[in-house]
C-alpha cells in the first residue's frame, strides 16, 4: 500500500464547557482529506518557533482552514469598524507555517480564512468587511445566513489557464459563501484565477513551481453533498502532495 501523505491542519480555538481554551477544527476538513487519500493531522497553535518547527517537520502538505478574521496589523492596515473576532496566535502560527511551506515547496491549500492567510502571509492585503467596503458586491454570507454550509450561493468563474480549471475540467462551478473578508491586493507570487460575478477574488494560485492554491469558499462542505465536483479538488491536492 502506498504511503498516505500527512496533511497538517492548524487548529482554531474556542472555550470548552469548563471555560478552558480548546484547540480543534471542523471534522469536514478531516473527512475531505481522508476520503482523498491523505492523513489529516491537527496542528496546535503555539508561540514557540521550536515547537512549530517540529510540527512542520511531521507534515507533507499544509491545509489552512476557515475561522475568524485575520488581524489587519498583519498586513499593515488599521482595524475597520466592522472587523470581527481575531486570533493573533492563530495568525502567527499560520503565518510561520505558510511562509515556510511555500519557501520549501510543500503544497499549500487555503480554504476561506486559509485562502486569505495565504495571501497575507506572502505580502497581500484584505478587504476587512465586504458589505461596507464593496457595497455593490453579492451577499458573500449567503450560506452562513442560511446556517447551512451545503447551500449554494453563486458561481465561480475560473480562468482556463489555471490548475483548478484543469482539475475540475470546467471553468464555472457553483459554490457556497460564508465570509465577510476578501483578498484585496494580491501578494507577489500569486495570481487571481477565479472570481464571482461581482469581481470578488475566489481563487488564487502560485505563479511558480511551488504549489499553493487558495479557495475563498468552503468546498469541504460540498464535495459529498450539493456539489460533488469539488471532490476533484481534494483528490488532486492529495495527489500533488504525494508526488512532491
Amino acid at each position: 500500500m502506498a504511503k498516505r501523505p500527512v496533511i497538517g491542519i492548524p487548529c482554531t480555538h474556542s472555550q470548552d464547557e469548563w471555560g478552558t481554551t480548546a484547540y480543534g477544527n471542523s471534522h469536514t476538513y478531516l473527512k475531505a482529506v481522508e476520503a482523498a487519500g491523505g492523513v489529516p493531522v491537527l496542528l496546535p497553535l503555539s508561540e514557540s518557533k521550536e515547537v512549530l518547527e517540529v510540527l512542520y517537520g511531521t507534515i507533507d502538505g499544509l491545509l489552512l482552514a476557515g475561522g475568524v478574521d485575520i488581524t489587519p496589523q498583519s498586513y499593515g492596515h488599521a482595524p475597520h469598524p466592522h472587523l470581527g473576532t481575531t486570533s493573533p496566535l492563530q495568525d502567527s502560527t499560520e503565518m510561520y507555517l505558510t511562509q515556510k511551506a511555500v519557501a520549501d515547496g510543500k503544497p499549500v491549500l487555503g480554504i476561506c480564512r486559509g485562502h486569505q492567510m495565504l495571501n497575507v502571509a506572502l505580502g497581500g492585503t484584505l478587504y476587512q468587511d465586504i458589505p461596507s467596503e464593496l457595497p455593490a458586491a453579492l451577499d458573500h454570507q449567503f450560506s452562513a445566513h442560511a446556517k447551512d454550509g451545503s447551500v449554494l450561493a453563486h458561481d465561480i468563474q475560473i480562468s482556463e489557464e489555471s490548475w483548478l480549471a484543469e482539475v475540475l475540467e470546467q471553468t464555472v462551478i457553483k459554490t457556497n459563501s460564508m465570509h465577510h473578508q476578501a483578498v484585496r491586493d494580491v501578494a507577489p507570487g500569486l495570481r487571481v484565477v477565479g472570481s464571482s460575478s461581482d469581481g470578488v477574488v475566489e481563487v488564487i494560485e502560485s505563479t511558480n513551481e511551488h504549489f499553493a492554491v487558495g479557495i475563498q469558499s468552503h468546498p469541504e462542505e460540498l464535495w459529498n453533498t450539493t456539489e460533488t465536483r469539488w471532490t476533484k479538488l481534494f483528490n488532486a491536492y492529495i495527489q500533488e502532495v504525494a508526488k512532491r
